[in-house]
């Protein structure tokens, strides 16, 4: 059943907040690894379980893939909606991960050379 596979999706923290990112904009893995300082294995393991639940999907760009919310699934779904609009908004932890996405598009730095930046 699809729901259960999205509510298992929905069910950690670092995907909460990347769900929470991805609203904001597309980003990539080393975008995502960098503003929530996780590893790049922690990230993709992440990526992949909410792309098998359709939460998310994505598009290659050269040697870069920018995952987005698919929100054809969030619309069948409104509570995910809701969960992303409210619920998390007043989280420190989802708070921080906004404020450092703020930051890393005021720096235009690029995912070239984003692991040599220190911008968090």
């Amino acid at each position: 059943m699809k729901l259960v596979e999205i509510i298992k999706a929905l069910s950690h923290e670092n995907r909460l907040r990347m769900l929470n990112l991805l609203r904001k904009q597309p980003l990539c893995v080393c975008e995502l690894r960098n503003i929530m300082n996780i590893n790049q294995s922690n990230a993709s393991r992440h990526l992949i379980k909410l792309k098998n639940a359709g939460l998310v999907n994505y598009k290659k760009e050269g040697q870069w893939v920018y995952y987005q919310l698919n929100q054809k699934q969030i619309k069948n779904y409104n509570f995910i909606n809701n969960l992303l609009t409210e619920e998390l908004k007043e989280h420190d932890y989802f708070i921080k991960d906004i404020n450092k996405l703020k930051s890393y598009n005021e720096s235009k730095i690029t995912c070239e050379n984003l692991d040599e930046a220190d911008i968090f």
